[in-house]
C-alpha cells in the first residue's frame, strides 16, 4: 500500500535552515573582508610611523633599525612586518629646492655643493610588507595574502 504524502509540515523548518546557513557564511565572509582591510590599514599606518621616524634628520634617515621598530610598534602583528625600504642604498631621493632637479644625496661638498645656491631637500620612503592569513581558507582564493605599505616624506634639514 502507497501513502501519498501531501502534508507540507517542517517546510518552513527546512527553508529556514537553508537561509540561517547562507547568512552565516556571509557573515563570516563580511569578517573576514573586515580583518583583511583593518590589516592594510596597519600596514600603510606602520609604514608612515617609520617614514615620520625617518624624517626627523638626516641622521635617523639612515637608522634603518630604528625605523624597523617604528613600524613594529605601530603595527598589531609585531615582529611579523618587514621593512622593505629604505636600505642602505635604496629609498632615500635629493632634489634641488629651487629648481626641482635630482642631486647626488652623498654629494655634502662645501668647495662643489650638489645644489649650489640653493637647498637639498632629502625625501625618504618607507615600504613595510606583512603576510595576512584568513581564518576562513575559501577554496580557489590563495592564502596567505601579501600586504603592503607605501609612505613617502621630506626629511628635516
Amino acid at each position: 500500500m502507497l501513502m501519498k504524502i501531501t502534508s507540507e509540515e517542517g517546510g518552513a523548518l527546512v527553508e529556514t535552515a537553508f537561509s540561517m546557513s547562507l547568512l552565516i557564511l556571509l557573515l563570516l565572509g563580511s569578517v573576514e573582508f573586515g580583518r583583511l582591510a583593518y590589516a592594510a590599514i596597519q600596514v600603510n599606518s606602520a609604514a608612515k610611523a617609520a617614514a615620520q621616524y625617518g624624517a626627523q634628520s638626516r641622521t635617523t634617515a639612515a637608522d634603518i633599525p630604528g625605523m624597523t621598530s617604528a613600524a613594529q610598534s605601530e603595527y598589531f602583528g609585531g615582529t611579523t612586518l618587514q621593512l622593505i625600504s629604505p636600505t642602505a642604498t635604496t629609498g632615500t631621493s635629493c632634489t634641488c629646492a629651487d629648481t626641482g632637479s635630482a642631486a647626488v644625496c652623498s654629494n655634502n661638498s662645501v668647495t662643489a655643493p650638489a645644489c649650489p645656491g640653493s637647498v637639498m631637500e632629502v625625501t625618504i620612503t618607507v615600504q613595510t610588507q606583512t603576510s595576512f592569513n584568513p581564518l576562513f581558507h575559501v577554496p580557489g582564493l590563495a592564502g596567505p595574502f601579501t600586504l603592503t605599505g607605501t609612505a613617502k616624506q621630506k626629511v628635516l634639514q
